[in-house]
């Protein structure tokens, strides 16, 4: 990735609150570099997956935190540092898990619809080429699933 010159964002240290809901998956993030309330929705599938996302960006409240949880009660938490990379749309992050490892996650993002899942489609493909990422490499399920299974 480095030979592409990425814009390199900085190192967040995240911690992901997981809530229990009917659908899809929220979260609040809080970080140093990354704060919003996410809620999303994809299939547990392996290789790349469409994603439905709305995202809140805000400025760390620790009253919106205790609203969710009574709300909604946390599912799971989530502590990574996370390498944040860009090229042009695309968006690498390099993970470290607490309690699961290391990862590589890329974002294709398509936020007006201009750009068309073809293309972001064959994005993903050329950057898993370019990570030389098998099959084989891909998980299906989110560190929260993952996580909270393992805590089960």
């Amino acid at each position: 990735l480095q030979s592409l010159h990425p814009l390199f964002k900085g190192t967040d240290r995240q911690v992901d609150t997981y809530f229990k809901v009917e659908t899809g998956r929220l979260k609040l993030r809080e970080g140093n570099i990354e704060n919003a309330l996410i809620w999303y929705d994809r299939p547990n599938d392996r290789g790349s997956k469409q994603s439905q996302v709305l995202i809140h960006k805000h400025v760390q409240d620790a009253a919106l935190k205790e609203i969710l949880i009574k709300l909604h009660g946390i599912k799971v938490v989530v502590d990574k540092t996370r390498r944040i990379y860009f090229l042009e749309n695309v968006k690498f992050h390099f993970d470290e898990v607490k309690g699961l490892g290391k990862f590589i996650e890329v974002e294709a993002i398509d936020e007006t619809g201009e750009l068309g899942l073809v293309k972001i489609q064959e994005q993903c493909d050329y950057y898993a080429a370019l990570f030389k990422l098998k099959p084989s490499d891909y998980i299906a399920f989110s560190y929260s699933d993952l996580l909270f299974e393992n805590n089960s």
